[in-house]
């Protein structure tokens, strides 16, 4: 007799379980969608015997605001009007994220795949349909070779988690992501993932060498070559949440000198704020790539007279000695004024604690930690600089700043450079197409820390006013956007199956411009149903 497996028993499966299920009753509130979700789970296959529902909790259990709430990065998203899922699966094997899968084709729900949480519009957690979270929490194993200077990470790890256990196998590999230690490593890859390592290595997925992914059908690929190269493409740029269920990466680790060198300078207006900035964008993309100097941009009250001024941060990150670092800026950015007691003598992983606004004297293993206690209110977006703002424009930008300030810190900037590496690799090695011509990255910041519709409403505003206000300044024809900091501002699509190639291009080419036929295509192959959707998602062909 021939023994069925794989695809082919799910679907007769879940036929099954089709013929089976009880008509939802208006009057018979045990049979909810939430209830039928966990009777589905329960007849699909399962580990050892051990219930598939056990991994998941819906409403009306104590633990679903917690389960919820313990990823949520911006309170805006938490509010009692937002939709709430129907079911929360913390998956602990792969057979529980097949079964989330199978049931959420069943019921017809949309599936949200939440690794960090850190989604700037919510996506992972927030739906405006029914729908699923299936939180990758679960999922945080680091396996490290150091023999081929390899690692095994899986979707849910955090970046922080990452680098504590690179560091606990040598003082001199690193890998090139981001500085904020609780992002996970599922969503940060997928979208590009930069950091301060950016000009001497470019991005994550510059260094990302193979990956495991789960498609619509629960079929597991082991490898890029199973997946087909075309599909490794998307995913390393793309966004995997549009293609499948991410399940590790495997990186390739850099080296780094066993000390390096770091530094944060402070300047105002007053101090000469605006002749920095305008020559820090002749400067920083073009410096020695061993040097990262952010720019943080923020209005500030005045000490001695009434008003507010422009404050700007230099944060640096020195591959190298301190002798080294003055002898660089000495010749090619003197204006800065550094000094040997502004710089900072730190192992790398020291340095990621710098970089993340930890407590200067904070253990390392404060980077283990991946839930956080004082969220609040924002909304983020991006634009990419390609031409020098002259020093009016940058004191028009300032003025604009503070005009949009109605409390201090409200609307505010950081400035990243581009430069070395990043303008050696092509536009279309991988998904990430903002490469080559740019001389900096903007992301926007509007926080504010009281709840409220029309609170909400303002502070939007006022931030959608700035970002207006900057469109001399940045990119055109598109203005390009920065995938990982989602801006549904800029368009989103239908809720549902019927994202097209057309009504996506409002937010595909802005994204990912010459590569966003090409990621079309792809998921035309690979989730040709548009199971794998969202208001932002890559959408089918036709």
């Amino acid at each position: 007799m021939k023994i069925l497996s794989g695809p082919t028993f799910i679907s007769i499966l879940c036929l099954i379980y089709l013929i089976t299920i009880p008509r939802v009753s208006s009057s018979s509130p045990s049979l909810t969608v939430p209830h039928h979700f966990l009777q589905c789970l329960d007849t699909q296959p399962s580990d050892h015997g051990s219930p598939n529902s056990a991994t998941a909790v819906i409403p009306t259990n104590s633990s679903f605001s917690a389960n919820l709430m313990s990823a949520v990065r911006n309170l805006r998203f938490a509010s009692a009007s937002n939709r709430k899922p129907e079911a929360i699966v913390a998956a602990l094997t792969e057979t529980h994220i097949r079964a989330t899968i199978s049931c959420c084709k069943l019921l017809n729900l949309e599936l949200r795949v939440r690794s960090g949480g850190h989604d700037y519009e919510g996506f992972s957690y927030t739906s405006p349909v029914p729908f699923v979270i299936l939180d990758m929490y679960n999922f945080h194993k680091i396996d490290i070779n150091m023999v081929d200077e390899t690692v095994w990470v899986q979707a849910g790890a955090s970046l922080g988690e990452l680098y504590y256990n690179i560091a606990n196998k040598s003082k001199v590999h690193a890998f090139p992501a981001g500085v904020c230690p609780k992002v996970g490593a599922g969503g940060h890859f997928s979208g590009g993932g930069f950091g301060n390592l950016m000009r001497k290595y470019g991005l994550s997925i510059d260094h990302i060498i193979d990956a495991q992914i789960m498609d619509a059908n629960g079929k597991v690929y082991r490898d890029r070559r199973s997946m087909g190269e075309d599909v490794f493409w998307a995913l390393r740029g793309g966004g995997g949440g549009s293609y499948g269920v991410i399940l590790a990466w495997k990186i390739k680790l850099v080296r780094v000198p066993e000390k390096v060198t770091v530094f944060k300078l402070e300047r105002t207006v007053r101090e000469g704020a605006v002749d920095l900035v305008h020559k820090w964008q002749q400067v920083a993309p073009v410096i020695d790539r061993d040097l990262f100097i952010r720019l943080e941009i923020k209005p500030i009250n005045r000490k001695i007279s009434k008003g507010k001024t422009i404050k700007v941060s230099f944060i640096g990150m020195f591959l190298g000695t301190p002798e080294r670092l003055l002898n660089i800026t000495k010749n090619k950015f003197p204006e800065l004024h550094l000094t040997s007691s502004d710089c900072l003598v730190k192992k790398w992983i020291d340095s990621v604690v710098f970089w993340a606004n930890y407590p200067e004297k904070a253990p390392i293993e404060i980077l283990l930690k991946r839930i956080s206690a004082n969220e609040y209110y924002w909304k983020r977006t991006s634009d990419f600089v390609q031409t020098p703002i002259s020093k009016q424009g940058l004191k028009t930008i300032f003025q604009t700043m503070i005009d949009h300030s109605p409390l201090p810190r409200r609307v505010w900037m950081q400035w990243n450079p581009w430069g070395g590496r990043m303008g050696e690799i092509p536009s279309d090695a991988t998904a990430f197409v903002h490469r080559g011509g740019n001389l900096f990255m903007i992301e926007h910041f509007m926080n504010w820390y009281r709840p409220g519709d029309e609170l909400e409403e303002k502070f939007l505003a006022i931030a959608r006013s700035f970002k207006e206000a900057m469109t001399p300044y940045v990119s055109k024809n598109p203005r390009e956007a920065f995938f990982n900091y989602r801006d549904v501002d800029i368009g989103i699509t239908t809720p549902g199956y019927n994202a097209t190639y057309e009504g996506a291009k409002v937010y595909g080419e802005k994204y990912f411009k010459g590569n966003y036929l090409r990621l079309v295509k792809t998921k035309a192959r690979f989730d040709r149903t548009n199971f794998f959707r969202s208001q932002q998602g890559i959408p089918v062909l036709a």
